[in-house]
């Protein structure tokens, strides 16, 4: 059941609000125009650095021997990239010879969710209606319900066990007869499950320790399972993939091992309030394709001529033109994403420093809503010409003959505005005015 929670904002604090408002507008319009400007410069870099990257290099036909001649040579080469480093979790006594060994925690939590409707008031008041509702989720923290709103459902939350995430790397990870650098090592991706095969006496430990835990917040009375048609998407086995085998099962009362996962809870297929689980992982030597240049034995990013550096690192065997193709793509798409958040920058500041006018017009909201309408029209045109203007001279600066086109396009848009618009006006305010009768014949 929902739970619901009313504010009144009476209109004096509503536009001092306002007021206080103007600063953080003029900081949005002024971080949005920086944004733009940066990005477009940033996208303009990265295409140069790609495309000397793209034209220095050069194949390593076998990477199996280190050749001097390839020193300081921007290279790509497919090999296996492997270790003999053995990895350890020293909190669960778990081992494997991988890349990198990873433990990811997940607690099943109430998890509150708001939803705030607001509504102006004849004299200038706001009434704010917030709704606030809960569901259980896996999430990757504890959620603390001691601050939840609604009483009902405070102090609700708990864990059967606590511990973090993890991730270790192997250092020394061979490429053929090269190592590779911290940050290939990390972008390497071909992960399997980990199989548990962990002391009965641990887990009989755990299961002692969480079977108090439950008894502290439940009592001695087991929980009602939720009905099993709501609970099994969200069942430990969920994420645990069929071929994985799972004849390593061990189930205490309160600690269950199943493939890769430890579940700590009464049962992995109904999860409730307090479970966790906890899943297991490895990166195992693969086949990886590298663009990077040739530092010795190892690699290191490249560097452009106008700073920009760049190395990249591939599962599989792929070739550099569809390597710089995909780069290039995803150049792009930064492109697009940082001038649309520019933009909605540069709206929402213009639309904060005149945000007090709407506010003063609250005391009638009908008139206030019309004013606002308009308002955010013409913040939004002058807006979008503004950032257009801003992308144009910044291209103007980085590539003068795409930046002038712009140019002329934003001063189009300007004269459409501000001249068609008035001539439009003027068209509508004579028809709207009497016509003189003919005299009668």
């Amino acid at each position: 059941m929902a739970y619901t929670e009313t504010t009144t904002t009476g209109y004096g604090t509503r536009v001092g609000r306002s007021f206080k408002s103007i600063g953080s507008g003029f900081l949005l319009f002024i971080a949005g125009t920086a944004l733009l400007w940066w990005n477009e410069g940033r996208a303009v870099k990265t295409d140069k650095m790609l495309n000397e990257a793209e034209g220095a290099t050069v194949e390593m036909e076998n990477p199996n021997k280190i050749d001097p001649a390839m020193d300081g040579e921007l290279v790509i080469a497919s090999a296996l990239a492997t270790t003999q480093d053995s990895l350890v979790d020293d909190q669960f006594n778990l081992g494997a010879t991988a890349i990198s060994l990873t433990r990811k925690v997940e607690y099943y939590q109430w998890v509150e969710h708001s939803q705030e409707k607001s509504e102006d008031k004849l004299g200038g008041k706001e009434v704010t209606t917030t709704t606030y509702t809960y569901d259980k989720q896996w999430v990757s923290q504890p959620v603390q319900s001691s601050q939840f709103k609604d009483p009902a459902y405070q102090e609700k939350n708990y864990v059967l066990f606590s511990t973090e995430d993890q991730s270790v790397y192997a250092e020394n990870v061979t490429f053929g007869a090269y190592k590779l650098n911290e940050s290939q090592i990390h972008s390497i991706s071909s992960t399997e499950p980990v199989l548990l095969d962990l002391a009965d006496s641990q887990l009989q430990a755990w299961d002692n320790a969480a079977a108090k835990i439950y008894v502290r917040y439940n009592g001695n009375q087991i929980v009602n399972q939720p009905a099993q048609e709501e609970v099994v998407a969200d069942s430990a086995l969920t994420v645990i993939a069929d071929s994985i085998p799972q004849d390593n099962k061990k189930d205490y009362d309160y600690v269950h091992q199943v493939g890769n996962v430890l579940y700590f809870g009464l049962s992995a297929d109904s999860p409730q309030v307090g479970d966790v689980r906890i899943t297991f992982e490895k990166v195992v030597p693969a086949v990886v394709t590298i663009i990077a240049q040739v530092k010795g034995d190892t690699f290191k990013p490249y560097k452009a001529k106008n700073g920009k550096k760049f190395s990249t690192l591939r599962m599989g065997k792929q070739d550099a033109d569809e390597i710089y193709e995909s780069e290039h793509e995803q150049n792009n798409m930064f492109l697009w994403i940082w001038r649309i958040v520019g933009i909605l920058l540069v709206i929402g500041g213009l639309k904060g420093l005149f945000g007090f006018l709407i506010t003063i017009l609250k005391v009638v909201p009908m008139v206030a809503n019309i004013v606002s309408f308009g308002v955010g029209i013409i913040c939004t045109v002058i807006g979008l010409v503004w950032s257009l203007l801003i992308i144009a001279l910044a291209w103007l600066f980085y590539r003068p003959l795409i930046g002038i086109t712009l140019l002329v396009i934003a001063g189009f848009l300007i004269w459409v505005f501000a001249f068609k618009g008035k001539d439009k006006l003027k068209q509508l305010a004579n028809k709207n005015q009497p016509q003189p009768e003919s005299p009668a014949v």
